[in-house]
């Protein structure tokens, strides 16, 4: 029986060898034909299927090709995609672009920001068409920038205006014997009103309205200037959500026809000059980045550093913009005498609160040396615009969420849950009069509450004190538009808490200027990691999954969620609520 089991382990052992040997093998293959460069066609369009996760960088998929499970997960790079159509423009090649989308998962100031480079693709006297079977708002805004905007005669176009929907979890709480112990100061810091209360409070409600109202009118604005409609009768169509079929949709011209796919090849081929039965030859976005030319351009560099997720310490992972891995490249930029300025780029709701001051720190000690110009995404608030206060310009959307200039700590007392559902208790000895400052195994005392809440009230006053100092402006009138409201692009710029309304682009302009450089390349950091890194890392993290997965059974979902509590304790610069938008 020894021998048997000892063979029966051998050969398993040999048996996942020798697969992990064949994937990596199989990784191989992909990679080096991943180096073969692309050859484009004569008269080729550029095909943009854009219903993917969309982060400010592309996060390679080190199991694309391969067939095994979560080869086919999708992530497109906003920075290289529009570095993309900006190749596009001037390759005589691409004779257009043909946009499909229908569900992109990213905000509005992403999908601004390539509604921009479709725009300028189109100066460049080139064409874009976009077709879908259906289209989320946020996906008409994007094909509206489009020469023509089909859809399919039985589809739909959702344009009924914003909702912002968040989760509460008071009455989770409350079955689980879970008690918060929030410590906040401002009436709008409502990051932590989801563990307390079963709905919004006044003032939440109040700065939720404003907010989309206020990115709204800009969504209306730019689909105005593109498809010729005055923002109040895109307005009265919305409110009145007067479109609510295919046909209506062209009635008040929000598309211009209803085609079935084979019908949008046919005006295709009509802009191609190409016969009926011709085939139109259109290139992936994945394989025409294969075909671009690198360009080395200039010894002079302007450093992009991404900061794209939630602020925690240590180092960066995908969502997660890690402290030191930030500081790190903010000076080696900073140090680096090829750079000639620093472009910070924001994409973070907040985070803990060490974290981002950190990282401030080393934003500081790099407007001393040279050139530094934040520029916001689709959130840059609490945390997030912690890291952008110092820089010596501050670019925001206006559809960016920014501002919430707050702080709160808070601490989750599972000694009821521990003690009546699980049957656990406990009992502790202290030298002091202070025990654990952060305990889940019990309620904390009076005197530790008072730390908790002095602590985040002198934390309150530092990061206040701190984005006075960057914006030049008295204390007294910073706190005027803190306590932790938000504010969007166009109402932070109304209350000088950025400098200038717009992109990506205008970000590195700026900081070219300001360098004074005319001739100069682009470089994103941290680096993406190579691709057998990423791939033994995931295959590791897997591993990892399954075995948890595996050893809790049906308590996983609930190790998700305690990870996910953890990251608020303690003394956080959040986003006041995690919020949906559609």
């Amino acid at each position: 029986m020894s021998f048997f089991k000892s063979f029966l382990a051998a050969f398993l052992a040999l048996l996942v060898f020798a697969v992990v040997s064949f994937l990596l093998m199989i990784g191989i293959v992909a990679a080096l034909g991943s180096e073969e460069k692309v050859v484009v066609a004569k008269s080729s369009v550029l095909h943009l299927k854009l219903d993917a996760e969309i982060t400010e960088q592309e996060v390679e998929n080190p199991f694309a090709g391969l067939p095994i499970f979560g080869s086919d997960v999708q992530n497109i790079g906003l920075l290289k995609l529009k570095e993309t159509i900006r190749y596009a423009k001037t390759d005589p090649k691409i004779e257009g672009i043909f946009l499909n989308v229908s569900f992109p998962m990213t905000g509005f100031s992403s999908l601004e920001e390539i509604r921009e480079s479709l725009l300028d693709f189109r100066e460049g006297g080139k064409w874009v068409v976009a077709y879908a079977d259906v289209m989320s708002e946020p996906a008409y805004y994007l094909a509206s920038v489009a020469d023509k905007v089909y859809l399919n005669p039985e589809g739909e176009v959702e344009f009924n205006g914003l909702t912002v929907e968040i989760s509460f979890f008071k009455k989770l709480f409350d079955k689980l014997e879970i008690k918060p112990e929030v410590f906040r100061v401002g009436d709008f810091k409502s990051a932590v009103e989801p563990f307390l209360l079963e709905k919004m409070s006044n003032e939440n409600r109040l700065q939720l309205t404003s907010l989309i109202n206020s990115i709204y009118d800009h969504v209306l604005l730019g689909i105005s200037e593109t498809r010729n409609i005055a923002p109040n009768r895109l307005r009265e169509i919305s409110d009145k959500m007067l479109v609510r079929n295919s046909q209506q949709a062209v009635e008040h011209g929000l598309v211009d026809g209803l085609l079935y796919y084979d019908e949008v090849l046919g005006e295709l081929r009509g802009r191609l000059g190409l016969e009926e039965s011709a085939k139109v030859k259109f290139i992936s976005r994945g394989k025409y980045v294969k075909s671009m030319a690198d360009n080395k351009g200039s010894a002079d560099e302007i450093a992009v550093i991404v900061a794209d997720g939630t602020i925690l310490p240590g180092k960066s992972s995908e969502g997660i913009v890690g402290s030191q891995t930030i500081t790190e490249e903010i000076r080696k930029a900073r140090l680096n005498k090829k750079v000639k300025a620093i472009v910070v780029r924001v994409n973070s709701p907040g985070g803990a609160f060490q974290a981002s001051d950190a990282m401030w720190r080393e934003v500081k000690l790099a407007t001393e040396s040279k050139p530094v110009i934040a520029s916001m995404s689709d959130y840059a608030a609490s945390g997030g615009y912690y890291l952008a206060m110092a820089a010596d310009t501050i670019v925001a959307r206006p559809h960016t969420i920014t501002g919430s200039i707050g702080i709160f700590s808070v601490l989750f007392d599972a000694s009821g849950f521990l003690g009546n559902k699980l049957g656990i208790t406990f009992d502790e000895v202290s030298t002091g009069e202070f025990g654990e400052l952060i305990t889940i195994s019990r309620p904390l005392t009076q005197a530790e509450k008072n730390v908790w809440q002095t602590r985040t009230e002198e934390i309150y006053e530092t990061f206040t004190g701190k984005a006075a100092e960057g914006r030049g402006m008295a204390k007294d009138d910073l706190k005027k538009v803190a306590s932790g409201r938000v504010w969007s692009g166009t109402q932070a710029l109304e209350r000088n808490l950025v400098d200038v309304l717009g992109g990506y682009d205008d970000a590195i302009d700026i900081a070219a200027r300001a360098a004074g450089v005319d001739d100069y390349t682009v470089k994103l950091y941290p680096r993406q990691k190579p691709f057998f890194e990423q791939l033994m890392e995931s295959l590791n993290e897997n591993a990892r999954t399954n075995t948890l997965k595996k050893e809790m059974g049906e308590y996983y979902m609930w190790y998700l969620q305690a990870q996910k509590l953890k990251q608020f304790e303690g003394v956080q610069a959040r986003m006041p609520f995690e919020m949906i938008i559609q």
